[in-house]
């Protein structure tokens, strides 16, 4: 080899140059690094890298009883800040050694989605950013998403259908006068409108008490006075975006009053006709009216999910409210195992509550859920950035679920439901 080495006049030992690195095309120059890009999709990425950031930003861009309503809760708050430790004290165990591309997209009830992230209704989500219902819409549409519009949405189940399309799903409130004619109407209405699933909601049996809203007097139609005045004067970029999208409305209970069907009359049909839960014997009649997926929302208890089972109900909402409802109610993670043990193989469980990152999302799909719903998170974009929120935060939550997946070693969402976690929070129910 040394002989081999003088002859072509190079040192023993040495590597010839063109073994040593395999000839390539030189890269072009480049910065490296994490904040290395200056478009301005980049440069929104460098300022805005997650939730927690968007959050401050919203915070000084919104009026504060805007921001109180948005991330305020009952009581002192308790269930939101559960819902956080919660999801924080799941720990996943990675796998290395087989990279491989990711892929999280999700059939939910015979659609594809992108994304294993769904938008969540937010009632009055208008009062957060003016014009933020048929926004969200776009969003979902945008980033082939479910969005699950509200009843007390301010767009009508029509309008944000022909936004969305096939990622439209809708929440219903129960309105039990006159037997439920509003709500079988709205049933329809939904239908019509070609939502993939109607989603019940279960877990506001009475309105709490929210003490955020009562200290500010939060009331709609709003009501003018100096402290509201000064701030929205606060907040020019929301009182721009109402401007331009006019004071939030019930779209969706506007057919229900005598025209003219002015705010205030259907602010004052919500405050009288919507009234607590529904009755499992609510729940049937739903079932029989509504002819594709039916979801229940609001479920902490396999007892509950069972009796949803039997009527013959599709997908079980994990769900406290987003721990809005009852601060003595357990995070929806922790119940989240216990629930998908006793009917996933049943039904198609989803989970809500507390979601912030791709990692929360990795979290309850490794303990049970099909998929997941956010719709603070959301809206904070919307709040945080303006119109274009929504996208860039459909665009953070799923680019997260990826990282998560490819951290964790699993290279689809089936495989999550495999990872070695630890759940020292988990309820354990009673035969």
């Amino acid at each position: 080899m040394a002989n081999v080495a003088r002859e072509r006049g190079e040192s023993a030992g040495t590597v010839p140059p063109a073994a040593a690195s395999p000839a390539a095309a030189s890269p072009p120059a480049a910065a490296w690094g994490a904040g290395s890009g200056t478009s301005a999709a980049a440069r929104l990425k460098q300022r805005m890298p997650t939730l927690d950031y968007l959050e401050r930003a919203a915070r000084r861009r919104i009026p504060r009883f805007a921001w109180d309503f948005l991330e305020g809760g009952t009581g002192a708050d308790v269930g939101i800040t559960e819902n956080r430790a919660a999801l924080d004290a799941v720990k996943l165990v990675p796998r290395y050694g087989a990279p491989g591309p990711v892929d999280c997209g999700v059939d939910l009830f015979g659609t594809r989605y992108s994304a294993p992230i769904g938008i969540s209704p937010v009632g009055v989500d208008g009062l957060v950013w003016p014009g933020a219902t048929k926004l969200l819409a776009k969003a979902a549409a945008k980033a082939r998403i479910p969005y699950v519009v509200g009843t007390l949405a301010s767009a009508s189940i029509e309008e944000v259908a022909a936004l969305a399309g096939d990622c439209t799903w809708f929440q219903l409130y129960g309105l039990p006068g006159r037997d439920h004619l509003v709500t079988i109407d709205l049933v329809r209405r939904a239908e019509a409108a070609g939502a993939r699933a109607l989603v019940a909601t279960l877990d506001a049996p009475v309105r709490s008490k929210r003490p955020r809203d009562l200290n500010n007097g939060l009331v709609v139609p709003f009501r003018t006075t100096a402290r509201t005045v000064r701030d929205v004067a606060l907040a020019l970029p929301w009182a721009l975006a109402l401007a331009k999208a006019g004071t939030p409305q019930f779209a969706n209970m506007a057919p229900y009053v005598e025209a003219p069907a002015t705010l205030p009359r259907t602010a004052g049909f919500v405050q009288s006709e919507i009234k607590g839960t529904f009755s499992w014997e609510a729940v049937k009649r739903l079932r029989d009216a509504w002819p594709r997926a039916l979801v229940m929302k609001g479920i902490l208890h396999p007892a509950d999910a069972e009796m949803a089972i039997s009527i013959g109900v599709d997908g079980i909402l994990v769900s406290n409210h987003g721990g809005r409802q009852l601060d003595a109610a357990p995070a929806a993670i922790d119940v989240l195992p216990a629930i998908a043990a006793s009917v996933g193989n049943r039904a198609t469980i989803l989970y809500d509550s507390g979601i912030r990152s791709g990692l929360d999302v990795a979290r309850a799909l490794a303990l049970g859920a099909a998929g997941t719903f956010c719709g603070r998170a959301f809206l904070i974009g919307l709040a945080g950035i303006g119109d274009g929120g929504a996208d860039y935060v459909a665009e953070m939550l799923t680019e997260e679920v990826q990282v998560a997946m490819g951290q964790l070693g699993v290279r689809d969402l089936a495989s999550l439901k495999g990872v070695e976690r630890r759940h020292e929070q988990a309820f354990v129910f009673r035969p």
